[in-house]
């Protein structure tokens, strides 16, 4: 049962767009040393899409290894295609990773029986746990609340859904229909806390790259029965939850990593750096939570 803030690491790159492990595994020390509660790797902060199957199995791996069962680990597994989703997925499921996330299919919009045949196939092939991972602004298409009980209905190793999904009425009906043993987890920053409060699991926020404690508090602080506490950090992080996300994520997260001195603000193409004046914004915010007051842009 993973729950709690599991933060959706950004992949850290060298000038020449490898990947820099030397800071991925600062990164991960960092996250499990301020509370993390899991990790989550080649996501959508993880810049997915632009990584290779080679280096994906590689970023797994790698990771896997670092975290040697510290916390969980929930790699994406997700690809435009049936084959590569199921050759990452297996691929996470041999080397030992706690659960997979797996991404509604993309760019192809298939109507809810494709999607259900889509899952049915990676379900019955694998035995890892499968979180889905449902964020319609990049995929085109959705997975409803009663496709999403057929499923776990079905496939005992279904056990989740990431909602990166600003309809906070599907979160709802998502716990209706597939019951409170069902872990939802927010994607969506500002609704990490008012999903605790239906029932929800957790949440992946982009967020916890940067303030890892706070989000992993404002769980810890629900679990206590301290809802006020946990009310007060929620508005708290407001303001950096909204500018982290002035740029298509992780452009602000890798640009307030680098000023924090965790990684370079490297992008593979088509993503760019942000402007001077959205880095400014950004400082800006992001000094009214660290230290940051000398740097400058």
């Amino acid at each position: 049962m993973i729950k709690g803030s599991i933060v959706p690491l950004v992949t850290p790159f060298n000038e020449d767009f490898s990947i820099d492990y030397k800071s991925l595994y600062k990164l991960i020390d960092w996250q499990i040393s301020n509370g993390s509660h899991g990790i989550s790797i080649a996501g959508s902060t993880g810049e997915n899409v632009l990584l290779s199957m080679d280096e994906k199995k590689d970023l797994i791996k790698n990771t896997f290894e670092y975290i040697s069962k510290r916390v969980p680990l929930v790699p994406g597994t997700g690809a435009g295609n049936l084959k590569e989703t199921l050759e990452l997925t297996k691929f996470a499921e041999k080397i030992g990773c706690d659960a997979a996330l797996v991404l509604v299919p993309y760019y192809s919009r298939p109507n809810q029986q494709g999607i259900y045949e889509y899952f049915k196939e990676i379900a019955s092939s694998v035995s890892i746990p499968i979180i889905i991972y449902n964020i319609p602004s990049r995929t085109g298409t959705s997975i409803e609340p009663k496709t999403l009980k057929s499923l776990k209905e079905k496939f005992s190793n279904i056990t989740g859904i990431k909602e990166a999904n600003p309809n906070f009425d599907q979160m709802s009906k998502d716990i209706l229909e597939c019951g409170e043993d069902f872990n939802v987890y927010s994607g969506i920053e500002s609704l990490c806390f008012p999903l605790l409060a239906i029932g929800g699991a957790g949440y992946f926020s982009a967020t916890a790259n940067v303030l890892p404690k706070e989000l992993a508090q404002m769980y810890n602080l629900v679990k206590e029965n301290r809802w006020e506490d946990a009310k007060k950090l929620h508005y708290k992080l407001l303001p950096i939850n909204e500018v982290l996300f002035i740029e298509t994520n992780p452009i602000p997260v890798k640009e307030a990593l680098s000023l924090m001195g965790f990684i370079k603000p490297i992008l593979r193409p088509p993503l760019t750096n942000l402007s001077k004046d959205k880095k400014e914004i950004l400082l800006k915010t992001l000094s009214n939570y660290l230290n940051l007051q000398k740097i400058s842009v």
